[in-house]
């Protein structure tokens, strides 16, 4: 099983969803450890690939997204997690889509981190 990182606010973020959300998240990152994809589970447009994900999940007319990389073979890192608030089309907004960038850049970083010290 792969472990599981959280970059910057990624995990208060997600704890702050109500707990059917959080489960549910919970459980496409439990696959996502598996090796696995959930249903729920798509790939983010824009970053090559199926290396980034996102799962969305809707809740009392709300929508809720928590966005992962499986870019690397040994963790999956938790990116990012935010309420949908716009109402225009489904597109990720584009400070989002900046936030996410940049927790890659560090998700990489953490694990480069990780590797020097379990090598």
């Amino acid at each position: 099983m792969k472990r599981l990182g959280w970059i910057g606010a990624a995990r208060k973020e997600l704890l702050a969803f109500p707990p059917a959300v959080v489960r549910n998240v919970g459980y496409a990152l439990y696959l996502a450890q598996l090796g696995e994809k959930a249903p729920s589970a798509k790939p983010l447009k824009g970053f090559g690939g199926a290396s980034v994900l996102e799962v969305v999940e809707d809740h009392d007319g709300d929508t809720y997204r928590a966005v992962y990389t499986v870019r690397f073979a040994e963790a999956v890192y938790v990116l990012h997690a935010f309420q949908k608030k716009s109402r225009k089309g489904i597109a990720t907004p584009p400070q989002e889509i900046e936030k996410i960038r940049f927790r890659l850049r560090r998700a990489e970083e953490e694990h480069r981190k990780w590797q020097s010290r379990n090598q």
